[in-house]
Order: structure tokens, then sequence, then C-alpha cells
């Protein structure tokens, strides 16, 4: 078949459509670029959040319109919300061939033998898989061709059970993948060119815990930032398991990056304590202190939520406050949503929208205001720059910092994609602009489109 793939939410399941996709050309199909021209297009979905699931209900839509105006084509559900009661009751509104969940998603050649059958029938599948395969930590999936940043997945599931998130649903208990099949995928990675991998799981400083047959997760960044990988990055972490030793990997690794996201959600004890997020706040801030002890120049994100049910004024305000004491460089910042299935929604009332979204917009003009100042004081400092894309200023290319800052340089310095030496000229809350110093041997010869 003619196969497209379209991915939603975050980097696992960018890593998960590059796993879907390896097994397609395994398979014998074939995948096109442009949807129009599949005859298969596979939506890998995310569940967290309202917005992406009313993407895809959008989406699958416009295709049901086209199928019952005569289009030949089959699709598939995938990924965190085909694992749901709600996916499934989406699918089959919308007349969906094939339902995968996220813990099997190599049984997607399973679900287009089934689909093909019933095209050849002229009926609908009705295919559905949504176990958990023990195989799949083992899987290795190739490198993208040609890519400068690679995703590897260290660990599936999440045994943590924040009220508010409905990933242990979809995704299942934490399962580490052996130390030997991550440290293959980084190998191969490293011979493709990548020049940044991030180590992807739910709550990636768990890995390994319980299991007295595999590393930490310190030992496992030591042994990846040894591999020839010259960046190395990893999210999301869980305050609960970020323990001295992963920091001390962090100043001591010259590859892994001074770059941590640590998502707190709330500065509020009580409303911690209502996410069930296992640690209050000043927890949170000894690490933070720790961090940046010992890791000079670290760059700190987190993620947020706003108007979490039963938030207060005095609440919202201790956020505020901690947001100033740890200065975070970057933010996601989210109004509350609440999940089907997930005990907040079962338990608690929402919040008005409008008291959610006035927090909101205070909560990014204090983000703004720390994003400015810290990008502000690397104006005159060189940084080192993977130069990925062309921004969509066609004047310039872009690319991110080792400490995640959004660069742009000018088109016209840059002959080779790949890491760049870039002295900092001007800064926005957002966005660093530069000019290209030199290039580290690292850069690989791809020459950007004219």
């Amino acid at each position: 078949m003619r196969a497209h793939v379209i991915t939603f939410g975050c980097q696992m399941n960018e890593y998960d459509t590059l796993t879907i996709q390896s097994e397609l050309v395994a398979g014998g199909h074939e995948l096109v670029d442009a949807p129009q021209d599949a005859n298969l297009i596979l939506l890998n979905t995310c569940a967290v959040r309202g917005k992406p699931i009313e993407k895809v209900v959008s989406l699958l839509g416009d295709l049901r319109k086209e199928r019952r105006a005569g289009r030949d084509v089959s699709v598939a559900l995938m990924g965190c919300l085909a694992q749901l009661d709600e996916g499934k009751a989406i699918a089959e509104k919308f007349e969906v061939d094939a339902l995968v969940g996220p813990g099997a998603i190599t049984d997607v050649l399973e679900a287009i033998e089934a689909i093909e059958e019933a095209r050849f029938a002229g009926e609908r599948a009705a295919f559905e898989s949504l176990r958990f395969r023990e195989d799949l930590v083992d899987h290795h999936t190739p490198p993208h061709e040609g890519a400068l940043t690679g995703f590897l997945t260290i660990m599936r599931g999440c045994d943590h059970h924040c009220t508010y998130c409905i990933v242990p649903t979809t995704r299942g208990p934490e399962v580490s993948r052996p130390l030997e099949a991550i440290v293959r995928e980084a190998e191969a990675m490293a011979r493709a060119g990548v020049q940044e991998v991030y180590l992807l799981g739910q709550n990636v400083n768990s890995y390994g815990l319980g299991d007295a047959s595999l590393p930490s997760f310190a030992e496992l960044l030591r042994t990846v930032a040894r591999v020839g990988i010259p960046r190395v990055k990893f999210t999301t972490s869980h305050p609960m398991n970020f323990t001295s030793d992963v920091i001390d990997a962090i100043a001591e690794e010259e590859a892994v990056c001074n770059y941590i996201h640590l998502p707190v959600q709330s500065g509020s004890d009580r409303v911690l304590r209502r996410m069930a997020r296992e640690y209050g706040r000043e927890r949170y801030l000894d690490i933070v202190r720790e961090i940046r002890a010992k890791v000079p120049d670290v760059v700190l994100s987190t993620d947020i939520i706003v108007g979490f049910p039963g938030e207060t004024e005095e609440d919202f305000s201790e956020t505020l406050s901690l947001f100033d004491e740890v200065a975070f460089e970057h933010a996601y910042t989210f109004i509350y949503s609440a999940r089907p299935g997930t005990p907040s929604h079962r338990h608690f009332d929402d919040m008005p929208k409008r008291i959610k979204t006035d927090r909101l917009a205070r909560l990014i003009e204090l983000q703004k205001a720390h994003s400015l100042r810290a990008n502000g004081a690397l104006v005159g400092r060189e940084l080192r720059v993977l130069v990925k894309e062309a921004a969509r200023d066609g004047d310039f290319v872009m690319g991110h910092s080792d400490q995640q800052h959004t660069v742009l340089v000018p088109k016209d310095q840059v002959r080779r994609l790949g890491l760049h030496s870039v002295r900092v000229d001007q800064a926005t809350p957002h966005t660093l602009y530069g000019s290209v110093v030199g290039a580290d041997v690292g850069a690989v010869p791809l020459r950007l489109a004219s």
C-alpha cells in the first residue's frame, strides 16, 4: 500500500512514527510524502490534552467525507488515543479500519493485512490491537536517513499516577529497555552522522529502577555520552527521581548538554498534593539549587499547568513566586484540560475557563520577561548551534544551541548543515539571532536548498 503517517503529540510519538515507518518499509509498503497520494493514512495520536484530539477528530471527519465521495483510502488510528474508550468511540464514528495502541505499534503489518483482505472483499476492516507487547522494548528503530537529530526511547510507560495524567492508561506500566539495545541503537545513530540524540521516556530518570540487571539512569547517560554523538539530551524527568548522580553525570560528561527539562506543574504544595506529584515545593527547589551549584550555565525549562481544579489565587501566586525564584529560561505552559478516565476528571470540578485563561496570560507574560532577560545576557557570547533547517523567514536558517535556545543565522553564512559556532547578536524572548563564527568538524555535507 502507499502509506502516509501523520504524527501528533510528543517526541515519543515521533520516535514511534519512525518505528511504524520502518515496519511499513520492511513489509514492502511504500511511504509517500503527501497524504493525497496515499491509499492508507495512519494517524499516530496523542491523548494528553484535548486540543490534539480535536485535531484528530477534524482530520477524521475530512477523511470520512472524502471516502464517502469515492476516494479509495483506508485509515488506521494509532497511538495513545487508540488505547482509550474515547478513541474506540471516535474510530467507530468515523469508520476507521484499524485501531492500534502505542504498545502494539509493531502490529501495524498485521493491521494492514486485515485492511487489504477487507478491501478485496469490498468491506471495511475492523482490526484492533491494544496489547502492550513485551518485545517492543527490544525493537531497534533504524536512524532516519540524513537526520541530524535522533530520538531514542529508553523506556516505555509510567508508574507515577498524577491525577491529571492519562499516560499510565495509554502507555502502561514502566518497562526499561535493555542497555545493549539502547547502545546498539545509539551506535547506529553515530555511524549515520546523527549530531544530537534525545533519550526519551515518560520518566527517563527512573530507568532501571527495581531491575538489578540494568544500570541506573546516570550510568546509562554516561554510557551513551561516550558513544560518539556530540550532543546528548533527555526528556522528560520527574523530580521524585532526579538524583544527585544524574546531576553529576550532566556536570562531568562533555557530550551531555547543560539543559534540563524538569516539570514542576505548580508552585503550590496544596495543588501538588491534589495532583499527586509526590514532592513539594521545597524539595523541587532543593534539586534546582543542587543543579545550579554543579552545572555551570545550565538552562532550566519546565511544564506548568494553570487552573488545576481547586487552584486558588493564592495557589497561583505561589506558582508565580516559584517561577521568579527559579528563573526558568523556557516554560511550556498549559491550561488544565480535563481528560476522561483520570482521577481529577472523576473527582474534581473544573474551573471557569475565563479564570484559567487569565492566569495563563499572566504566567506567559512572566515567562517572557525571564526569557528576555536570560537571552539578553547571551548577546556577544558564542554558542554551539546545530543548524538543521530553513527558517520561516527565507533569509535565515534555524537551529538550537546546546542549551535548547532557538537560534537563527543568515542563510548566506551557512554552506553546510550541522554544528556551528555562532556569536549572538540580538535576542528576543523566544529567539536568538546570530552570526556564524565557524563550523565544527561535525558539520555534515548537506547543501541547503537554494
